[in-house]
């Protein structure tokens, strides 16, 4: 299983300044019977005595990236913290953190096979893959330039790593002379003693190459206004794997609009547009994906709402009845649980998580538990990224970019409403930017139906 999450792009300020280039605003009778229940007992208790030293309460490995430069090398950091499942506490392991191995990390994916860590650091036009120890320590072992400049986002299904530049590969595009941004895709194969690239199971290889402009990269063009420069923002890969869908804004225009653009993903990763992109408000900055890829929903940082869709049989996106639905103070991060009906949203201004119910069938949000009002949690400052956890979908995390820490919540499997989690907030490192986890071979054994 996989959790997908989603991460602020930029800072406030480039409301002001649309073309700057993004920042980051983580269960009978009888004497004979006696002796062989005794000793069944005994074996029981040997058993369970055991199965304490062998068995461990972790149940996920959190990676939290982090932006702000650390060392001599000006690399950003990761932190990686493990969850226990009684009490939802995060504590870092040993030797946390772990450099990024680039400048500016700003957005992470795990593979398929939960054995693989990719981050996208953003100065360095780089995507580092790490390989993931079965005790959760990172070891980089293999970094490629993304085809184009600013990577800011980053997605990956079981065959494909999905990548989202801020500009494309052209002479011309940069901060100074921007142009619209663009998505590449690199296909996944196989690593360890067969591949001479890297000895991770998976390895990136060449980028996909699109036949359309002869490059690697899948231009973000508005069809109405081809000229205008389109700015991404966030990604969701559907977990059908058949399609993605790129939240983006036209920069061109005051005040901007926002759009969410389709395509699928065919043979050899080519990708091929759904059509022209479903308006999506003013300033689209994250997006997320129901578990049945039937959903689509995406948060409007500028109009402080969350815009929902149904996911049609061509991948066409349709507005859901009732959408835009009201969301707090630039609402700038958004989960979907992958096992209950929450979705929960991040609102950066309101420092705050906003809890909403969905139906299954309609995809309609309401706010939690039939409440006529918001149903809100504290987190720390502007919080720009969140997460469930994957292997019970029982906790839930915001990582806080202006005092550098992470919220961790127990939610009700029943309710959806959330409780702090022990000890919770905890230090990370400078300026914590993006989320993505993966499950570990814990019992959950503490964990009981709300």
């Amino acid at each position: 299983m996989r959790m997908k999450f989603l991460k602020l792009s930029r800072q406030t300020q480039h409301q002001s300044d649309p073309m700057a280039a993004p920042r980051t605003r983580h269960i009978r009778s009888g004497f004979a019977l006696v002796p062989v229940a005794a000793a069944s007992l005994l074996a029981a208790s040997l058993i369970t005595a055991c199965s304490q030293f062998t068995e461990t309460l972790t149940v996920d490995f959190v990676f939290v990236a982090s932006a702000k430069a650390a060392g001599s090398n000006n690399y950003g950091e990761i932190d990686v913290f493990e969850i226990n499942s009684e009490s939802g506490r995060m504590r870092q392991i040993p030797t946390s953190p772990f450099p990024s191995l680039g400048r500016d990390p700003v957005a992470e994916a795990v593979s398929a096979d939960n054995q693989n860590l990719f981050v996208v650091n953003q100065l360095d036009n780089t995507m580092v893959e790490f390989q993931i120890g079965t005790d959760g320590k990172l070891y980089g072992n293999y970094t490629a330039n993304t085809p184009g400049i600013y990577p800011l986002a980053i997605a990956a299904n079981k065959s494909y790593v999905f990548v989202v530049d801020t500009y494309q590969p052209l002479p011309l595009c940069s901060p100074a002379e921007p142009c619209s941004g663009a998505v590449a895709v690199f296909p996944l194969e196989a690593g360890g003693s067969s591949s001479s690239i890297c000895t991770a199971t998976v390895c990136p290889g060449a980028p996909v190459v699109n036949p359309a402009v002869s490059g690697a990269y899948w231009p973000l063009t508005l069809p109405s206004a081809p000229n205008d420069v389109i700015v991404p923002t966030a990604i969701t890969v559907l977990a059908s794997g058949a399609d993605i869908f790129v939240s983006a804004y036209d920069s061109s225009v005051s005040p901007t609009a926002g759009y969410i653009f389709g395509f699928s993903v065919g043979s050899g990763g080519v990708l091929t547009s759904l059509g022209s992109p479903a308006p999506a408000g003013i300033d689209p900055t994250a997006i997320a994906s129901d578990p049945s890829s039937t959903y689509v929903y995406a948060t409007d940082f500028a109009a402080g709402n969350v815009l929902g869709y149904t996911v049609g049989s061509t991948g066409a996106l349709t507005a859901l009845n009732g959408s835009p639905f009201p969301a707090g103070g630039q609402p700038s991060a958004i989960v979907v649980n992958p096992t209950y009906p929450y979705v929960y949203v991040a609102n950066s201004l309101d420092s705050n998580v906003e809890a909403y119910s969905y139906s299954t069938s309609t995809g309609e949000l309401s706010f939690l538990g039939g409440s006529t009002t918001p149903v809100t949690y504290a987190t720390g400052v502007q919080p720009v990224a969140i997460g469930v956890d994957p292997s019970t979908n029982h906790f839930l995390y915001t990582l806080n970019f202006l005092n550098n820490t992470v919220s961790d919540f127990e939610l009700s499997i029943s309710a959806g409403t959330l409780l702090v989690a022990q000890d919770s907030p905890y230090a990370t490192s400078a300026q914590p930017t993006a989320v993505t986890a993966i499950p570990h071979n814990g019992t959950g054994g503490g964990i009981q139906q709300p």
